[in-house]
């Protein structure tokens, strides 16, 4: 039978309605998701707030528009941001009347409470045993489950998975990839005189997730004379601080330790930097374009850079701009020069809350 588009729009609000379910039992939760992600308790119970829990009619036909269309979806799903596997359901949802998921083994907690709370006969957790006594060699299991009537996978996470996913992936089947991003944040010079304010909503955020989702934003060009670039920085670093007493950061691994040291060495030698007990803000005061590539890695990091125009900061964003999936303005206009065509645009401090219209990554569309 075809599924018209109200149908579909219909299968997907069953998703919101078990994405509010979880919501309200998130108490339970919290503490096996805090777990396994080794996010601090107060950094998932601040990700709860971005998880999506209602949309428009206008967003569920976006949604719809671009989550095509298959007899059977398969998703393979990452561990960096613990709420995304209710738009990555939603969407393989839109598109086919059976869709199989395959939580990651290291996130396993929301998938699994949001297939139960859903009953959705069309859903199933497919989940390999081996995958379930291991945390390693993630990228060489993603396949090893993949049913045979799958005609379309959507596979979430590093871009080395995705490589193998698209390896192996059977001939004639889809794979749709959302791979390794980050945000970006432009001040413009009319909000100069707002920097404070600014700041903190930045902060807002950073903070969500420790800064490992694709949304998250590592740099932001604040178009000002250094000085007032200086000031941005130092009150970036003033509200990390503050927010980071209220949700404090939690485990990072032994590789997220050892690139942020380097990151921070990297900026010694032609910046300036503001170390916290959760972050560290760095300032680029070369006024050359290979400081301003040295992305910050997860971590609640942020690079901070001074530029004379919007047109400046897109050519320094251009070796990097593949990998920008959001861009935050003081005002969101989609029309920013600094913004890749692909990239979503938000408002700053509500970079964290896409609306429920597609993918959060435009860059597979």
């Amino acid at each position: 039978m075809n599924r018209t588009v109200e149908d579909r729009v219909r299968d997907v609000r069953r998703w919101l309605d078990a994405a509010r379910a979880v919501y309200a039992d998130r108490a339970r939760l919290t503490p096996s998701i805090a777990a396994s992600t080794g996010l601090s308790i107060e950094g998932v119970t601040l990700g709860f707030e971005s998880l999506e829990l209602d949309a428009t009619q206008q967003q569920l036909h976006a949604l719809v528009a671009a989550a095509g269309s298959a007899a059977h979806v398969h998703v393979i799903l990452s561990a960096n941001v613990f709420i995304a596997p209710l738009r990555a359901i939603a969407i393989a949802r839109a598109a086919a009347p059976r869709v199989t998921v395959r939580p990651s083994s290291r996130d396993p907690t929301l998938a699994s409470a949001l297939v139960a709370a859903a009953g959705d006969p069309a859903v199933s957790l497919a989940v390999d045993a081996e995958a379930s006594r291991t945390t390693d060699a993630e990228a060489s299991r993603t396949t090893d489950a993949v049913p045979a009537s799958a005609e379309r996978i959507d596979v979430y996470g590093r871009d080395e998975t995705i490589a193998h996913v698209r390896r192996l992936a059977r001939p004639h089947v889809v794979v749709r990839g959302h791979g390794a991003g980050l945000g970006v944040a432009f001040v413009a010079r009319a909000h100069a005189g707002a920097l404070e304010t600014l700041a903190d909503a930045l902060a807002a955020d950073v903070i969500p997730f420790d800064q490992r989702g694709c949304l998250s934003p590592r740099i932001a060009f604040v178009e000002a004379a250094p000085a007032r670039a200086e000031a941005f920085a130092l009150a970036l670093h003033q509200a990390l601080g503050h927010r980071g007493s209220q949700v404090p950061r939690g485990y990072l691994t032994p590789d997220e330790r050892g690139e942020a040291t380097r990151w921070r060495e990297t900026l010694a030698f032609a910046g300036r930097v503001w170390v916290g007990a959760d972050h560290l803000v760095g300032l680029d005061a070369s006024g050359t374009p290979a400081m301003t590539l040295a992305v910050p890695p997860a971590g609640r990091h942020v690079l901070v850079v001074p530029v004379e125009s919007a047109l400046q900061a897109r050519d320094l964003l251009a070796p990097i701009a593949p990998f920008v999936v959001s861009v935050g303005l003081r005002d969101a206009d989609p029309h920013c020069l600094v913004a890749p065509q692909h990239a979503r645009v938000a408002s700053i401090g509500a970079m964290q809350h896409p609306p429920l219209d597609g993918p959060v990554d435009k860059r597979s569309l």
